[in-house]
């Protein structure tokens, strides 16, 4: 038997069925073991993480009381390590050739319905230019996998080509990549490039599951797939974000494989992942969900993000526009750092030119980007467009470890604030420029240092006065 060993290369060690099938059957167990669960409960409010075990054995907690405290403790901890900021970003799809038989994505090689399209570099400045033009400072760049259409000079290219617009008081300061799984080689020209995050979803860590998804291409190869952050890690690249589409397996066994990923990263590079992303499966074109288990209802996915919270205190937290306003903003609450605002999912989808039935999935968040960023206000929020920290150096194990001391308030704080400003200035209607305003105003004293307290004042001011791009 293939036992669990978080330091292998191996994903059936790494990843490891027979442990994910124990942790079910023990969290199982002990739903109602409400000495175990306390205990639980207890180191997970010392902030030093929790094992996927422990974690599940929350996540399958049936004691009402308990559940309260689990959500409790999770909304203790985000804000320990995160205070109330929460960054904003948007994603630009570049492309949806694709050769894979993925059945859950419309881009799958054999759906004849999906227009097909590829920016070219001048399409790619009027899409950057229109986000640009919403207040949009950091990107999540998205293709298919096509190595004819879709090579990496191609997504270099466009790296390059996004950096280097500047339009009006616009710019675009970190360019995150969510590009199919590729070589130590290509990573490091990624890295080169000064992209800031890699993302790579995992879609599911059932590897029989995964074989039947994924019939044809290269996306097929489950260990290569499995293996695709260890690689970015030889290549140099230590920002690295996971994901797993929920709906495609069962949502027990994504959360355990999920926290499994992010303790083999921890245990072989001792640096975890900067952003775990928790999507649900969405209809889109020649995708039908009911074909998948869509068991994950939004009260226990509210408890899944708690759970992740919980178990990985550290880490930033993504939900996307895929779910509604109701959802995101409980999620806000219980552990989620990071969402994306006036998104398209449509290949030239931010501009007028937009190929009509390209999305790759339904949006149920169709708001502005100003309309969420004074929702987030309303809700107590700091909508944060800062992009400091991977130009500082500031990334990976340096990063970890400043979130694990609590040591980001003096840095993340002042810079959220003075990326609001640009924003109020640049782009927000009156009401989110007024409540901005009045956000500032409160806000800045919750700063922990008095010394950046008043640097950032003069920040601001500079901001002001014309000034762009000031940080910590």
């Amino acid at each position: 038997m293939v036992k669990y060993d978080p330091k292998s290369s191996d994903p059936a060690e790494f990843i490891n069925n027979e442990e994910i099938l124990e942790t079910i059957d023990y969290g199982r167990a002990n739903a109602h073991n409400r000495a175990l669960i306390i205990d639980i409960l207890e180191k997970a409010k010392k902030a030093k993480g929790l094992s996927h075990k422990e974690a599940f054995v929350l996540l399958s907690c049936a004691e009402d009381d308990l559940n309260k405290e689990i959500l409790k403790t999770a909304k203790e901890l985000k804000l320990k390590f995160y205070a109330n900021r929460i960054v904003l970003f948007a994603p630009l799809y570049l492309s949806n050739y694709c050769v894979n038989g993925c059945t859950y994505c419309p881009y799958h090689g054999q759906n004849k319905h999906i227009p097909r399209k590829k920016l070219t570099q001048d399409e790619i400045r009027e899409q950057v230019i229109a986000l640009q033009d919403m207040g949009h400072k950091r990107l999540a760049l998205e293709t298919g996998e096509d190595p004819i259409n879709n090579p990496i000079e191609y997504i270099l290219e466009s790296i390059d080509t996004i950096y280097n617009i500047h339009h009006k008081n616009g710019s675009i300061r970190r360019v995150n990549v969510n590009i199919a799984a590729t070589t130590i080689e290509n990573y490091k020209k990624l890295h080169d490039a000064e992209i800031g995050t890699y993302i790579l979803f995992q879609e599911t860590y059932n590897k029989e599951k995964y074989e039947n998804l994924h019939a044809y291409g290269p996306k097929s190869d489950y260990n290569y797939h499995t293996t695709a952050h260890d690689r970015a890690m030889e290549g140099g690249i230590d920002d690295l974000g996971l994901g797993v589409l929920y709906g495609l397996d069962s949502y027990e066994y994504e959360f355990i494989g999920q926290l499994m990923h992010a303790e083999h990263l921890e245990a072989k590079y001792n640096v975890g992942p900067h952003t775990i992303s928790v999507p649900r499966i969405q209809p889109a074109d020649d995708i039908d969900p009911d074909e998948f288990d869509n068991s994950l209802s939004d009260d226990m996915f509210e408890k899944l993000v708690a759970c992740i919270r919980i178990a990985a205190p550290y880490t930033g937290m993504i939900v996307s526009t895929r779910e509604s306003e109701k959802v995101r903003g409980k999620l806000l609450e219980l552990g989620i750092s990071q969402i994306s605002g006036g998104s398209k999912t449509a290949v030239g989808g931010y501009t007028e030119n937009v190929t009509k039935g390209s999305d790759q999935f339904e949006l149920s968040d169709n708001r502005t980007l100003d309309e969420v960023v004074d929702w987030l206000i309303e809700k107590n929020h700091i909508p944060s467009f800062c992009t400091a920290c991977y130009r500082k150096g500031r990334t990976g194990e340096v990063f970890m470890g400043m979130v694990k001391k609590q040591g980001i308030g003096n840095i993340c704080h002042p810079n959220a604030l003075t990326t609001l400003e640009e924003y109020a200035i640049d782009y927000a209607s009156p009401k989110t420029k007024s409540d901005i305003e009045n956000l500032i105003d409160k806000e800045i004293n919750n700063i922990p240092s008095k010394d950046v307290q008043e640097e950032t004042r003069k920040n601001l001011i500079a901001v002001k006065n014309g000034q762009r791009d000031l940080y910590i």
